[in-house]
């Protein structure tokens, strides 16, 4: 069958075994002339279904996929220059441009649990309970809501092992009370920095859901089709399930097709009352 002729529901098992295929060769060339060659079709044609399915290129796709085998590799304990080959980083100089972005550390000192990293934060009591906010010297990268402090300080060790973590309540307080005024309603827009590590794809989902106005919600099919592949709804709801800064990333904005709240990382009774106050508070 020519590749033009390929209808869209035959493309998705093509593609799912391209993406196994990149898994099981992330230590070779993988062109698109090489994966075009494993489809049956031109190169051109395998990527534009690539990105139609995935909704990211065959090359993000890869760059995703040897970061996730290097973390596992370095939280295992293996040196950084193993981890790097075994990944399928071709050199050091390769691996360090790829990753700084996406790690925001060295290989090194994500392998040692960011010792180097300084992260400040503060908390606030907030109509949802008890609200944690972390940042680098770039941006928010956490927050986080629960019951008390110590819960939340919990969190914030979980998330950044042996991290320098520093309270600094005076220095982060413009921005702690912009999200607690816009969770008491008062400040229905937030502009922060962000400092957040994604693939691509996770960094797109997300900057979908900064799309989604006040008060209103989206269904993660409305998300997935909002992206170009509205296949991609389970993808679209693990990136939701795995996003470090609730609020100023309203993952709580997003329900099931059929208006349910589905799962929420803080908790279902905050994602409902978030919701309802939001809609309340609605300009």
């Amino acid at each position: 069958m020519p590749a033009a002729a390929i209808a869209d529901s035959a493309a998705v098992p093509i593609i799912r075994e391209i993406c196994d295929f990149i898994r099981a060769n992330l230590d070779g060339p993988l062109t698109l002339a090489r994966l075009g060659c494993e489809a049956g079709m031109s190169a051109g044609h395998l990527q534009r279904l690539f990105k139609q399915v995935v909704s990211v290129s065959p090359r993000q796709f890869a760059d995703a996929c040897r970061l996730d085998r290097l973390k596992t590799r370095l939280k295992e304990n293996e040196n950084v220059t193993q981890s790097m080959i075994e990944a399928g980083y071709g050199s050091s100089s390769l691996l360090y441009e790829r990753t700084d972005s996406q790690l925001g550390m060295t290989p090194k000192q994500y392998r040692s649990g960011a010792p180097a990293a300084r992260i400040r934060y503060a908390t606030a009591r907030c109509p949802m309970g008890q609200l944690v906010l972390a940042a680098t010297d770039r941006g928010i990268c956490a927050v986080s809501l629960g019951d008390d402090d110590a819960e939340l300080e919990a969190f914030l060790a979980s998330e950044f092992p042996h991290a320098e973590l520093t309270r600094d309540s005076s220095g982060l307080h413009v921005w702690l009370q912009e999200i607690v005024r816009h969770l008491e309603g008062t400040q229905p827009h937030l502009d922060l920095p962000l400092d957040v590590r994604a693939t691509a794809f996770q960094r797109k989902v997300w900057e979908e859901l900064q799309r989604i106005p006040y008060g209103e919600t989206r269904s993660y099919r409305d998300v997935a089709k909002a992206l170009g592949n509205v296949r991609a709804v389970r993808a679209v709801a693990r990136a939701c399930a795995t996003n470090p800064a609730s609020i100023v990333i309203p993952c709580h904005r997003v329900v099931g097709s059929d208006g349910k709240l589905t799962g929420y990382r803080w908790g279902v009774k905050r994602k409902q009352e978030l919701l309802e106050r939001e809609k309340q508070s609605k300009p």
